[in-house]
């Protein structure tokens, strides 16, 4: 398995466009799906946006589908996840996991390591 260490997050004002970065170690990410996951206190783990191997396929959650862009660069072991015209309800903690070829890319049993995230803060 390989271990998980976001960044990128803190506190940004409505409107804003940060990006998080993950970064893997341990081994290659080239054969793990990579997504992005986030939780707000008191709520249920958030699907929020998966990219496939090779970067031929990305799936995003409705919540942040046409604002926010996965991406992924294998050679420096690093998955990226673009956050545009941000908005208060995004504020959550930005975990990041790695599964082997998942059925289901939204959901969170397909994924087996996981990051500690990376706390988003946004104030309107």
């Amino acid at each position: 398995q390989v271990q998980l260490v976001e960044s990128g997050g803190g506190l940004a004002q409505a409107g804003d466009s940060p990006r998080l970065s993950c970064e893997a170690s341990g081994g290659s990410i080239a054969t793990y799906t990579m997504a992005w996951f986030r939780q707000a206190p008191g709520k249920v783990r958030e699907f929020v946006a998966a990219i496939s191997r090779g970067s031929f396929t990305t799936w995003y959650g409705n919540s942040v589908k046409g604002r926010f862009t996965i991406s992924r660069d294998n050679a420096k072991a690093t998955v990226y996840l673009q956050m545009n015209s941000l908005k208060p309800e995004d504020t959550a903690n930005y975990l990041c996991a790695a599964a082997k070829s998942p059925a289901r890319p939204s959901a969170t049993y397909e994924y087996n390591s996981w990051g500690q995230g990376t706390q988003v803060t946004v104030s309107s």
